[in-house]
């Protein structure tokens, strides 16, 4: 069985994100993928403190890196639901992903992202991180517009087209998730 993450990657108070990763999940799920299990994983439901802070070192909050260090070494693959701030990934998964290398290296990553411009440059940023991490990223991205894919920027209706970017995407990653399970 290949196990796929989908990374709700904000903790935001009223973040757009949980729309979008509801949505991914459903669409994988559709897919009826043989052989693929998918689960959603929220970063929210980890109380990491600033990785290097006094915060850090408490016993409470290695507690909670353990178990995002867990969870994240259970899966073959990940899909990462990035918002982009500031023209960047968000601090909330960059601090995350920080917390981990050994638990993630030789595996496979897609990118559902949202905001202006679609999470592209959040995007950018993953590849870079992701990278370090012995992560393979796969080419094809998903890409919600606040402006066109939400309504009033907070009720999410996307648009049909992005359903043939989300196949792409979830092909790439199972594909290169199974192909890097043979190094693991």
């Amino acid at each position: 069985m290949l196990k796929i993450g989908i990374v709700l990657g904000s903790v935001r108070e009223g973040r757009n994100g949980q729309a979008v990763a509801d949505w991914t999940l459903d669409f994988a799920k559709n897919r009826n993928d043989e052989g693929v299990e998918y689960e959603l994983v929220d970063l929210a439901d980890y109380d990491l403190a600033f990785l290097g802070s006094k915060a850090a070192q408490k016993e409470e909050a290695q507690a909670a890196a353990k178990a995002w260090s867990e969870k994240m070494a259970s899966f073959d693959g990940y899909v990462f639901i990035a918002p982009e701030y500031n023209h960047s990934v968000g601090g909330a998964l960059k601090n995350a992903l920080d917390y981990l290398n050994p638990e993630v290296n030789n595996k496979a990553a897609g990118f559902v992202g949202y905001g202006s411009l679609g999470g592209t440059r959040a995007h950018e940023n993953l590849r870079l991180i992701l990278g370090e991490l012995q992560v393979a990223d796969v080419r094809t991205a998903v890409t919600f517009s606040l402006l066109s894919d939400f309504e009033n920027f907070s009720v999410f209706k996307p648009a049909d087209y992005h359903a043939d970017n989300a196949n792409g995407m979830f092909d790439q990653v199972i594909a290169w998730s199974r192909a890097l399970k043979t190094l693991r």
